[in-house]
């Protein structure tokens, strides 16, 4: 079986999801004796190709017109990649562009997708994937029938692959300009920030509705933040309640999560805000009410006042 992983570029680099997504991509050619390549599609990514072949053998689509990942561009280009390449299972990260993406090439490619996979085995000869459901409350296994299979792998469940020797880059031949424009991009509004990405960084401090501004919140959570080199998350009450950034929310509908630390403050621990974190390696938590649900998660926990607590560890750090 051949196995094609479609990569992210970030910069120069592969996307940290992109690398749990080729986890989960080898653990499935052990499992059914299958090839890996690779695919990675956009505009100046010569760099992250090469970056992408130390993990496998790198197949890139790279034009102008794919500098942003419209879905029904990059759902049409990655359907005649794998065609052209003749893979029976194509893995990309759970991420937005991901999920957006390649299920769109999987309609295109009249197979069977299975989203946020997390594990896979060969039972009877057949590969069956292990997914999330209902918020991460249960974990099913489940059998995708089909000549292509799509699957997307989750970040959190999967430790992201090492590089190894580089191998080959090859440019592939196809007409770009047949592909389908009917998506425009318009513009991405986000806070520039030197702080890595939520979902790249090693440690995440998140704040929840225990904030009453988004200054405090800033000044706080991104304080904290900036002391130990880490990324900033939240709830989605504070999002809703504009005291943090819309791209920091943690959760079902945010970002999944899995940090060395995750540090939650002033968070409850809803149900849909665990679905999101909850696979961190190490959880801890602050907070003045003892009873909240993510100190049953939590590590290690102190129960205290963000604004007291938060100045004093920043002081010590």
């Amino acid at each position: 079986m051949k196995i094609l992983i479609i990569a992210e570029a970030q910069g120069a680099e592969v996307r940290h999801a992109s690398r749990s997504a080729i986890t989960l991509a080898k653990n499935a050619a052990a499992a059914a004796n299958g090839d890996i390549e690779i695919a990675m599609i956009g505009d100046d990514i010569a760099a992250a190709a090469t970056a992408a072949s130390a993990y496998a053998p790198t197949f890139t689509l790279s034009d102008a017109s794919l500098a942003h990942p419209t879905a029904d561009r990059y759902g049409a280009a990655i359907a005649q990649i794998v065609k052209q390449r003749g893979a029976g299972l194509v893995i990309a990260a759970s991420t937005s562009q991901g999920k957006d993406c390649v299920a769109r090439a999987a309609a295109q490619l009249g197979g069977t997708m299975v989203t946020d996979a997390t594990a896979c085995e060969n039972r009877d000869g057949k590969l069956v994937w292990q997914r999330t459901m209902h918020a991460g409350g249960v974990a099913a296994w489940v059998a995708a029938h089909g000549d292509t299979v799509v699957v997307t792998a989750l970040q959190s469940a999967c430790e992201p692959a090492e590089p190894t020797e580089k191998t080959s880059v090859t440019a592939l031949d196809i007409d770009v300009a047949s592909l389908p424009s009917a998506i425009q991009f318009e513009s991405v509004s986000t806070k520039q920030s030197n702080r890595p990405d939520v979902t790249e960084a090693a440690v995440v401090i998140s704040g929840g509705r225990a904030f009453k501004t988004a200054d405090d919140y800033e000044r706080l959570i991104g304080g904290l933040a900036d002391k130990v080199g880490g990324g900033t998350g939240s709830s989605r009450a504070a999002v809703d309640a504009g005291i943090a950034p819309n791209e920091n929310q943690v959760g079902q509908t945010g970002k999944i999560i899995a940090p060395d630390l995750y540090l939650g403050i002033g968070i409850s621990g809803a149900v849909q805000h665990l679905a999101g974190m909850k696979n961190s390696k190490i959880i801890a938590a602050i907070n003045t009410d003892d009873e909240a649900p993510l100190l049953d998660y939590a590590d290690f926990a102190l129960i205290a006042d963000a604004y007291e607590a938060i100045p004093e560890l920043i002081a010590k750090l």
